[in-house]
């Protein structure tokens, strides 16, 4: 009775303090953990997250990767891989389970890199990434050659100096780590702009290696638009910068003489070209001297050829005074037969014509110009009389009286008049004011 009373009495939890009580206990029991198993359900959320299964034959856990540790991963998650994971186990109370916040990744043994490796190539290939008509031509003689490797150790050192004896040319070198988590991200950087590139590094295991498996080097090598060598690893070593640069080197040593002829080789082979070529010139010099001897011989003689057109010349010009002279003579005929023709008393008949007609033009024009002023003269005369007795005003000098109303207009009849209206009387001297009364005082006589 005392037990059930006891568990009847005890403080209830609500579910916040139970659910942060369970999440803090099993961060505390499980604050590190080194998890293996295969990945499932991997999404990659837009802020950058990474969300993901971790699984094996029996069991699930749900795992997530912050934006802040993504980018640091060993390897990219991807659904079947199969990796070792560090992390810590917590709650997400809002659905009332665990999951481990992952902070390293990586493939659990060689076969799971192997496995990502094919699909990824299978990915790039499907692409034409490897494309044989991708691969850009390597120049003949480069000015600048960059060199994308680590800055010690002996690949360097074997490639300045193989280049140093076959090709004078400038080299640079861009230092990067060739191994680790930042490899990949300082080769793609490093890629310049020379006349070509070489990618180098010495030999390794497939996990020294697979930096040069990274999926964005291989991508930044394929775009690039200068030709690239790959000289990653041994000659058994392959990584995908091989199947997307333009070349792929054995050896570094071997990616340097891809990258340059040997000076030597060059200048004898200009030598041998410049001794041909003088052999040649000589030889179709003389051919030539050859063929226009021959051809000398079946032409006639210049003297021969000349013959004829000089005594025809000669001919020609015995004859040339003779003919200039019957021209002359023909002509001096022909100008004194049209100066016959032209007599002074044929032009001077025409001139007295021309003279008669002008005189008696001139006699008509003054007559004519008279009666025209005198016409336009009495019609000027007409208008001004019909301009002067149009005058509104002329009548009032003759005794007659303009009569306006009190808003100023003429009346013409005595209809327009009211008895007591106002009226203006206009004279010829001036104005009067009156008021119209309606009682005629006497009768008017019509005027004599």
């Amino acid at each position: 009775m005392t037990e059930i009373e006891t568990e009847g009495n005890a403080q209830p939890y609500s579910v916040s303090e139970l659910a942060f009580a369970l999440k803090r206990t099993i961060e505390d029991a499980y604050g590190f953990v080194r998890l293996r198993g295969e990945l499932s359900k991997v999404t990659f959320h837009g802020n950058g997250h990474i969300y993901l299964d971790l699984k094996d034959e029996r069991a699930s856990i749900a795992g997530v990767v912050w934006r802040g540790q993504a980018k640091s991963l060993a390897v990219r998650p991807e659904t079947g891989l199969e990796v070792i994971v560090t992390g810590k186990v917590t709650t997400y109370p809002g659905r009332s389970q665990y999951q481990i916040i992952i902070e390293t990744m990586e493939p659990a043994g060689v076969g799971a890199l192997l496995a990502q490796l094919e699909r990824l190539k299978a990915k790039l290939a499907a692409e034409g990434l490897f494309a044989p008509e991708q691969k850009r031509a390597l120049p003949a003689t480069p000015a600048i050659i960059g060199v994308i490797t680590s800055p010690t150790g002996a690949v360097i050192r074997d490639i300045l100096h193989r280049i140093a004896d076959r090709w004078p040319c400038r080299v640079i070198v861009w230092p990067v780590v060739v191994q680790g988590d930042q490899a990949a991200a300082q080769v793609r950087a490093a890629i310049p702009r020379p006349d070509l590139i070489i990618v180098a590094r010495g030999g390794g295991s497939v996990e020294d290696l697979w930096p040069f498996n990274d999926e964005a080097l291989a991508r930044a090598a394929a775009a690039s638009s200068i030709p690239l060598i790959s000289a990653v690893g041994h000659e058994t070593d392959t990584t995908l910068i091989d199947f997307v640069s333009d070349r792929r080197a054995p050896t570094p040593t071997a990616a340097a003489e891809l990258a340059t002829p040997v000076l030597a080789d060059l200048a004898a082979t200009l030598m041998g070209h410049g001794r041909r070529l003088a052999r040649g010139g000589s030889q179709a010099i003389e051919i030539r001297r050859t063929r226009l001897s021959a051809a000398a011989r079946g032409l006639p003689r210049p003297t021969d050829l000349m013959a004829i057109a000089s005594q025809s010349l000669d001919l020609a010009a015995s004859r040339l005074a003779a003919a200039l002279q019957r021209n002359v003579d023909r002509h001096r005929h022909d100008l004194v037969v049209a100066a016959a023709a032209l007599r002074p008393r044929l032009l001077a008949a025409a001139v007295e014509v021309k003279s008669r007609q002008i005189s008696q033009t001139g006699g008509r024009l003054g007559p004519s110009i008279t009666r025209r002023l005198s016409s336009l003269n009495d019609r000027l005369t007409g208008t001004g009389k019909l301009l002067v007795s149009l005058e509104p005003k002329a009548p009032l000098k003759r005794g007659f009286v303009l009569i306006r109303g009190a808003d100023g207009r003429l009346a013409s009849r005595a209809a327009q008049l009211e008895s007591g209206a106002a009226i203006d009387l206009e004279f010829a001297d001036g104005h009067l004011g009156a008021r119209v009364d309606g009682e005629v005082p006497f009768a008017l006589s019509p005027p004599p």
